[in-house]
């Protein structure tokens, strides 16, 4: 019962864009299913960690220092923008009818839209809040609380590469549509607006 339960918030929380969505359309729209997977899971091992984390209380470790949460909270915002101002760039590129970039090897690309879905991930301290806060809801009393919250974790994650799978496939099928120029500039641009604009309200946010 209580694992049923534990799925379908994980469902509801997949289904609400955010950081991780924006990151992971973006390496999709960009580059292909490959990428936008090969983020996924960088955005999945971040979320493991946190998880893993939260299990073994190194969560509160760093919740519990402001200097280590700023830290983690600057940083986060900036690759953020970075990424933002990138997708921005590219639009802006496109749109002054630029040569097209040669494309990276597949695993090269893979690696980098990979680190991209981790570091945005990792670097996010709302998401130690979240897996601090989320997952000790649903352990059972009397259970083993460590055991449980690695084993959550793990259904948390696998949950999340079954939406985003789903989601990545879903904007492939669409790429004769969304790959033509003038659509995909503008979702450079919307994603490149929305990626800074997510990073600034993780400034200015806070705790």
């Amino acid at each position: 019962m209580y694992l049923l339960a534990f799925i379908g918030a994980c469902v509801l929380v997949a289904m609400v864009p955010g950081v991780s969505t924006a990151v992971i359309l973006r390496q999709t729209l960009r580059s292909g299913r490959g990428s936008g997977m090969a983020a996924t899971l960088g955005n999945e091992t971040g979320i493991l960690l946190w998880g893993l984390s939260a299990a073994f209380g190194l969560s509160a470790l760093v919740l519990a220092s402001q200097l280590a949460y700023d830290a983690m909270r600057i940083t986060g915002a900036v690759i953020l923008v970075v990424m933002g101002a990138q997708a921005l760039w590219q639009a802006r590129k496109g749109a002054a009818g630029a040569a097209p970039a040669v494309e990276a090897p597949p695993v090269a690309g893979h690696r980098r839209a990979y680190l991209a879905g981790l570091a945005t991930c990792a670097a996010n301290p709302k998401a130690a809040v979240f897996a601090m806060s989320f997952l000790p809801q649903f352990v059972p009393q009397g259970a083993d609380v460590p055991l449980t919250l690695v084993t959550l974790a793990v259904v948390w994650v696998l949950v999340d590469v079954l939406w985003y799978g789903v989601l990545v496939w879903t904007v492939a099928r669409a790429k004769d549509l969304l790959g033509r120029p003038s659509v995909k500039r503008r979702l450079e641009q919307v994603s490149g607006a929305v990626l800074i604009g997510l990073g600034v309200r993780l400034v200015v946010e806070g705790r």
